[in-house]
């Protein structure tokens, strides 16, 4: 007997498995549906997700920046100093950077 009758007569006596086995295997990988896409998106998601958590965050320290900016005389020199180095006619400035 040849291999492929023999692969004929399985697939005759288990056309259901085959079946059901064919479409888990659509299903789960080659649909642009398919749960490996739906797992890659749920991944995508999740990092967006921590994205626009961090730009909230630098919102929120910008919006005090800026409320103590329209406050304070001296937190707006101060900005002005370590943002745009700006200084008095009579300052040096220093800038230290951590490496």
């Amino acid at each position: 007997m040849s291999k492929l009758s023999q692969y004929t007569d399985f697939l005759k006596r288990h056309k259901i498995l085959v079946i059901i086995v064919s479409y888990i295997f659509f299903i789960g990988i080659i649909d642009k549906n398919s749960l490996w896409n739906s797992f890659k998106y749920d991944r995508e998601i999740s990092g967006l997700q921590d994205e626009i958590k961090e730009y909230h965050r630098q919102y929120e320290r910008d919006l005090s920046l800026l409320d103590a900016i329209k406050s304070d005389q001296e937190a707006m020199e101060k900005v002005a100093r370590e943002k745009y180095l700006m200084k008095k006619d009579n300052e040096d400035i220093f800038l230290f950077e951590e490496e």
